[in-house]
């Protein structure tokens, strides 16, 4: 494989960016990351190969320049409001970033790199509450929050671009995808945190909302190499990136707590406040076309998972002035 490929990473310092960063270092490419403050993100720079570039969302001029200027064989759009429960609050913000600013991306790369590679990073929100699970690439896509509405709105733009303009565009569908450079905000390392608290006897209890609720849950290491198997395929398309198996939040706090020699029952709590019922038909992708266009698997189970998540909180608990090595 060539050691000359440059990829552009938007979202470079996030979960997905920095395992997405890692990879195409070790794969030998060089990897300029897109940020909106180059200045501050310069200090995260990991080798020579890898360079910070001033990017605007907002400025599709600017785009141009900077794609005419590096002109990356491949580009990986991972840059986004995250979903959860601030989803809600600024949806013409969320409809902006996440879905508008992808088709100025795409423009961009017409009109200055039409050569370069691209893939967006999709979610499973665009299902909604879906008709029927597993949900596949054709699945009917109902989106019910302005996260899922605006990945969609990008999808869209990816599937037109690709017709009209054959662009080599391509979605990549995620489901839940979770890692020690996860967001304290999510329900994986609330968990996880809390074992590890728990453990050390520097909390007491963890109060979580509906138990019973489910997800296909992976690796975001796997899902970043997903991404980039995408860009290596003969043809462009959507993928369904996930792991075809769900688990409940009850089954996360059995691991964690037992990674710790603890019993989560004697430890959680169910706030009614927070509970929220599961939804009717399950969120489980079906992989399958990933597995036979890409040869594409998962390799870290969920018990393993999040038992690696546990370390590293134990580890960040007992050396809070040193690096575990597992932070972006």
């Amino acid at each position: 494989m060539a050691d000359t490929r440059t990829a552009l990473v938007t979202g470079a310092r996030g979960q997905d960016g920095s395992y997405l960063t890692e990879l195409l270092l070790e794969k030998g490419y060089c990897v300029v990351g897109a940020s909106r403050s180059p200045d501050a993100a310069r200090a995260h720079a990991l080798t020579p190969r890898f360079e910070w570039i001033p990017w605007d969302p907002m400025d599709q001029p600017g785009m141009e320049r900077t794609l005419a200027s590096v002109q990356p064989d491949e580009c990986y759009n991972l840059a986004a409001s995250a979903s959860g429960a601030g989803m809600y609050d600024q949806p013409a913000a969320m409809c902006e970033t996440n879905g508008v600013a992808v088709v100025r991306m795409l423009e961009a790369i017409r009109l200055a790199s039409p050569g370069t590679r691209f893939v967006q990073a999709s979610s499973a929100e665009v299902f909604g509450i879906p008709a029927t699970s597993p949900q596949s690439e054709d699945t009917i896509r109902r989106p019910r929050s302005p996260y899922g509405a605006a990945k969609q709105l990008a999808d869209a733009a990816v599937d037109i671009y690709r017709q009209r303009y054959d662009l080599f565009a391509a979605s990549a569908i995620l489901y839940n995808h979770e890692s020690p450079r996860r967001g304290p905000g999510f329900v994986s390392r609330k968990v996880t945190q809390a074992a590890a608290r728990i453990s050390l006897g520097l909390a007491e209890r963890l109060s979580l909302g509906n138990l019973e609720a489910s997800r296909d849950w992976g690796y975001a290491g796997d899902y970043a190499r997903a991404m980039w198997l995408m860009l290596q395929a003969d043809a462009p398309g959507d993928f369904v990136i996930a792991t075809g198996t769900s688990h409940t939040v009850r089954e996360m706090c059995q691991v964690a707590f037992a990674h710790v020699g603890l019993d989560y029952e004697d430890f959680v709590d169910q706030d009614l406040a927070a509970f929220r019922a599961a939804e009717p038909v399950p969120l489980l992708g079906a992989p399958d076309k990933a597995r036979r266009v890409l040869g594409w698997q998962p390799h870290v189970d969920f018990n393993t998972l999040i038992e690696m998540m546990v370390d590293a909180d134990l580890a960040r608990l007992r050396n809070p002035n040193g690096s575990t090595g597992a932070d972006a």
